[in-house]
């Protein structure tokens, strides 16, 4: 007998559950699929899934993949907390922080005792205006503004038939939502190993960003622990996070720069190179990656 769609979601959650993401997705794919070519309209099942298969995304570091299913299960079902706060999270890894602070500030006008919500929010107000200073809100893009309607959908019981039009904030994602508190746990380590560096503290910050890699992989994580292996001259080390880095986000500015670093250091000239000149490719006009492009040119 053929699996149905509910069949593959609850399996997808098991594999969720113990962690094997790439297998939860296919199979979050496959009931996708099988929706699909049965020409069932079911939009909030289809959003949950797609939300589902986000959060595996985001647990292994997809993070644009993740950004492209939450869009779409968002439109289907608009203001969906958990393709929200996904997607929020997975624009917070990418370091687009304003529209990271958007959508944890549309999570709060659907559901305002969201805490994952109010503690994103206000990381990405301390982020926003360290990199923009007091006129930060100015560069915001519009928030907004989420209709009654959708405000007290999510906490009301589906009138409907169980299961396919069970909202995305209840059972169908149970098993993703236990990864939460991980993904949570990471980012307050990698806050606290982003602390240490600005203290020189790199040989305890590595330790903390080994803890949240650990919960959660993640390309800035990456590249923050590359960062302090390059201050601790521990090359091989600072080459491979960076590879990491970039096998999550192939065009990483941060990774190609400090992978170049260190192979620098290592006299892999000919490497480095070629990651500055790939780095130069998205941004032209990067003055440290120039002038390193001129010291490696004279190597």
């Amino acid at each position: 007998m053929a699996a149905s769609p509910s069949d593959l979601r609850r399996a997808g959650n098991e594999e969720f559950r113990r962690g094997q993401y790439g297998p939860a997705a296919e199979l979050y794919t496959r009931a996708l699929e099988l929706l699909e070519a049965t020409g069932e309209a079911a939009a909030e099942e289809r959003s949950v899934l797609l939300a589902n298969r986000a959060a595996c995304r985001l647990k292994d570091g997809a993070c644009s993949l993740c950004v492209a299913d939450c869009n779409s299960a968002l439109d289907l079902v608009p203001f969906g907390i958990k393709p929200l706060l996904r997607r929020a999270a997975a624009y917070e890894a990418l370091e687009r922080y304003p529209q990271a602070y958007v959508d944890y500030k549309t999570v709060l006008q659907v559901d305002c005792s969201v805490q994952a919500a109010h503690d994103g929010v206000n990381r990405m107000t301390k982020a926003l205006l360290e990199k923009d200073g007091v006129n930060w809100r100015q560069k915001l893009p519009p928030i907004p503004t989420v209709p009654i309607s959708a405000q007290t959908r999510w906490s009301a019981p589906s009138a409907g038939a169980p299961g396919a039009n069970t909202p995305p904030a209840t059972a169908p994602q149970r098993e993703p939502d236990k990864a939460a508190a991980n993904t949570e746990r990471a980012r307050a380590l990698k806050e606290e190993g982003n602390e240490l560096v600005k203290k020189g503290n790199h040989k305890k910050a590595v330790e903390k960003y080994s803890e949240s890699l650990k919960l959660n992989q993640e390309c800035a994580t990456y590249t923050n622990r590359a960062l302090c292996y390059l201050a601790l001259k521990q090359y091989k080390e600072a080459v491979e996070d960076c590879t990491e880095a970039l096998r999550l986000d192939p065009k990483n500015v941060k990774a190609l720069y400090r992978r170049a670093q260190a192979l620098k250091e290592l006299k892999d000239y000919k490497s480095s190179i070629a990651d500055i000149k790939s780095l130069l490719k998205t941004e032209p006009k990067n003055t440290a990656a120039l002038k390193l492009l001129q010291e490696l040119n004279r190597a």
